[in-house]
């Protein structure tokens, strides 16, 4: 069932919403409805997201000193790689 909504929008952004849908051969309609369902449909962000299986028994397989330094080892990595 579709319901028909009114929406205050300022002209400028009206104007740019427009034209940017008749670029991408879609009504303003459907772009606006496209955006409401993806913000909507999208999982809480404050829930713990699950750890996969494959992604667990990683954990743990590789013990780094507490001073490691990734940033400089991958700088030094990339400075060999371009010489």
């Amino acid at each position: 069932m579709e319901t028909k909504l009114t929406l205050r929008i300022n002209d400028n952004v009206i104007e740019r919403a427009k034209k940017y849908a008749r670029n991408h051969k879609t009504s303003l309609s459907k772009m606006i409805e496209a955006y409401l369902d993806s913000i909507t449909s999208q999982k809480n962000t404050t829930e713990k997201q699950s750890i996969t299986p494959l992604v667990e028994s990683l954990i743990g397989v590789i013990d780094l000193p507490a001073a490691y330094d990734y940033r400089k080892d991958y700088r030094d990595y990339i400075v060999d790689k371009y010489k």
